[in-house]
C-alpha cells in the first residue's frame, strides 16, 4: 500500500505567490517492447516552468521520452504551474504506482525527500539538488538518487568567452531565484570574466552579480515572469551591457524579446541548461545566441531510468562535470566569427585545465 504524501508545503525556499493549479498527469505509456521494462513506470514532475520551457524542464522530459522510446518503459509526466502544485503532483504519481519518480529542480527537494522517506518501495531521483530535510540539511536514502551538475565549470568558460567578445566592456547576468543551483551559474560566470581580465589586463564589468556581495544579485523571484526578465535586460542594456546570461529557464525568453526589440547585432544572450540556438531557432532567437551553458539533464534522466528499469538502481549521486560531459558550453554557431580566435583557443585550454585539476573554479554553491 503506497503511503499518501502529505500536502503540507514545507519548501526549502520562500514560497512563490502564484496560484495556478497543476496540470492533470499526461500518461504517455509505451508498449513498444516486452520484458521487465514494459512493466516499469518512470514518472516525472516538473518545476513551475513546465515542459515547454526550452530549457531545464524540457531537457528532463526529453530524457524521459527517449527512455520510453528506447527502453519500452511506461511514462507519466506531470506539470507544475506553481510551487503549490508540488505536493499534489508528487502524490498523484505515488498513487499511480510509479516505480521511479523524478523531480525536476531544487524547489522539489523537500517534497520528494518526504515522499521517499514515506515510500521506501518507490525509487526517486532529483535533478539539481540533494535530498534534504526541512532545514535544508542533506538526507541520504537508499531509494533516493541526486542528479546534480557542477555548472560553475561551464559557466566559467562562458564568462571568459563573454569577456573576450563584448564590444562594450560590460556584461550582465540575472537569476530566477536566489538558490544555489542558480547562483552557481552566476558565480562561475563572474569568475570567468575575472580570469579574462587577469589574463589580458582588461576591466570588463559584470552587472547583476558580485561574488563579494551575493545579496546584491539581480533576481526575478521566480521562473515564469518573462516580463520581469525583459525589464531587467532592458535595464542592463541601458547600463551598457551587450552580453547577458539569464539563469531563469523560460524567463530567458524575456531577454530574447528585449534583444530583438533593441535590434543591435552586437547584443547577445548566453542560454542555460540546453543549447539555446537549437531551442529558439524556430522563433528567431538564434542570431542572438552567443553560446549556452549546457547541463546533460536529458542523458542523466535517461541513464537513471535505464539503471532503475534494469534493476540496477543505486542512490549514488550523479555529478555532471566537464570531465564526464555532464556540463559543457555549446557551439558558438552564428557567433563563431565574432569570438576572437585567441579567445576560442584560450577557452579550450582552460577547459582542459579544469578537467585535469590544475585550474580551481570551485564556488560556495558547488554540488557535493
Amino acid at each position: 500500500m503506497k503511503k499518501k504524501y502529505s500536502a503540507i508545503a514545507l519548501g526549502l525556499v520562500a514560497a512563490l505567490s502564484l496560484a495556478a493549479c497543476g496540470s492533470a498527469p499526461d500518461d504517455s505509456s509505451s508498449s513498444s517492447s516486452g520484458g521487465a521494462a514494459s512493466d516499469f513506470t518512470a514518472c516525472m514532475v516538473s518545476d513551475e516552468g513546465g515542459f515547454d520551457d526550452q530549457s531545464f524542464n524540457q531537457s528532463g522530459k526529453e530524457g524521459l521520452d527517449r527512455a520510453e522510446a528506447d527502453l519500452g518503459v511506461k511514462t507519466i509526466a506531470v506539470e507544475s504551474q506553481s510551487d503549490a502544485d508540488y505536493p499534489t503532483n508528487v502524490d498523484s504519481l505515488i498513487q499511480q504506482n510509479c516505480n521511479l519518480i523524478i523531480g525536476v529542480g531544487f524547489n522539489l527537494a523537500e517534497h520528494l525527500t518526504t515522499a521517499a522517506q514515506e515510500n521506501p518501495d518507490i525509487q526517486f531521483a532529483l535533478i539539481d539538488s540533494t535530498f534534504a530535510d526541512a532545514e535544508g540539511n542533506p538526507v541520504e536514502l537508499d531509494n533516493a538518487k541526486p542528479l546534480v551538475f557542477n555548472t560553475a565549470e561551464a559557466a566559467y568558460l562562458a564568462g571568459y568567452v563573454a569577456a573576450g567578445t563584448t564590444q562594450s566592456g560590460t556584461v550582465a547576468t540575472y537569476g530566477g531565484q536566489a538558490i544555489p543551483t542558480v547562483q552557481i551559474f552566476m558565480e562561475g560566470f563572474a569568475k570567468g570574466v575575472a580570469k579574462y581580465n587577469e589574463d589580458n589586463g582588461t576591466d570588463v564589468e559584470v552587472l547583476g552579480w558580485d561574488p563579494d556581495n551575493p545579496s546584491s544579485g539581480s533576481f526575478v523571484g521566480n521562473f515564469s515572469d518573462t516580463a520581469k526578465g525583459q525589464q531587467l535586460t532592458e535595464q542592463f542594456l541601458s547600463q551598457g551591457a551587450d552580453i547577458i546570461l539569464p539563469v531563469a529557464g523560460p524567463v530567458g525568453s524575456g531577454t530574447l524579446a528585449a534583444l530583438k526589440e533593441a535590434g543591435d547585432e552586437n547584443n547577445a544572450i548566453i542560454w542555460v541548461d540546453a543549447d539555446g540556438y537549437v531551442k529558439t531557432e524556430s522563433d528567431g532567437g538564434s542570431p542572438y545566441m552567443l553560446t549556452s551553458v549546457v547541463k546533460g539533464i536529458d542523458t542523466a534522466v535517461y541513464d537513471a531510468v535505464q539503471e532503475a528499469s534494469a534493476g540496477n538502481f543505486t542512490s549514488d549521486p550523479f555529478i555532471g562535470t566537464l570531465a564526464n560531459d555532464g556540463v559543457s558550453i555549446a557551439e558558438f554557431h552564428d557567433w563563431f566569427s565574432k569570438v576572437p580566435s585567441d579567445v576560442r583557443e584560450a577557452t579550450d585550454e582552460l577547459k582542459q585545465q579544469i578537467i585535469d585539476g590544475s585550474l580551481d573554479v570551485s564556488t560556495p554553491y558547488d554540488p557535493s
